[in-house]
């Protein structure tokens, strides 16, 4: 009987560390996911003031609906999980604003376009594998992929109209 003690608390001490590992994984997906919402909606905004298309302006638009609504989603997650929430985007997405906000007109809807497809299909790869986990960021991950596949699509078709209007 005894004999059994020890063993139950090592696949105890096992499973409490793989636990701890997975919370540590989703905390860092949902922080990421707040800074990516943070930076998607001030984009969105960008793609407003610098866009020279009625198609570029108006997705930019659905993307700060659609993120603003999903960081709302990522905060609850976020706050559920014990992650204190960014209050902003990343010092790299920042980074990509302030090279996006040098460019208007049509070199501004090229390369938005250009930098959306890149940035949905890494954010959809997150997603997906984040989607797969029974917790709250997993939760989200799965609530929120179908609009980053719609965005995905959306800027696809977007790029290949700029390119084929050139």
């Amino acid at each position: 009987m005894h004999t059994r003690i020890p063993a139950l608390a090592a696949a105890f001490a096992l499973l409490t560390t793989a636990a701890m590992a997975q919370d540590k994984a989703s905390q860092k997906f949902i922080t990421k996911a707040i800074e990516g919402n943070f930076a998607e909606v001030q984009m969105g905004q960008l793609a407003q003031q610098n866009g020279q298309s009625q198609e570029v302006k108006a997705f930019g638009q659905t993307l700060v609906t659609d993120h603003g609504a999903a960081n709302t989603k990522a905060q609850q997650a976020a706050q559920s999980i014990g992650v204190t929430s960014p209050t902003g985007p990343n010092a790299k997405q920042k980074a990509d604003y302030d090279k996006m906000a040098k460019l208007n007109g049509a070199a501004f809807d090229k390369e938005f376009a250009k930098h959306m497809v890149v940035d949905h299909k890494k954010d959809v790869a997150e997603y997906q594998k984040e989607a797969k986990k029974q917790d709250a960021a997993g939760q989200y991950a799965q609530s929120t992929l179908p609009t980053l596949q719609k965005h995905l699509q959306s800027s696809q078709t977007l790029q290949k109209q700029l390119t084929a209007s050139r």
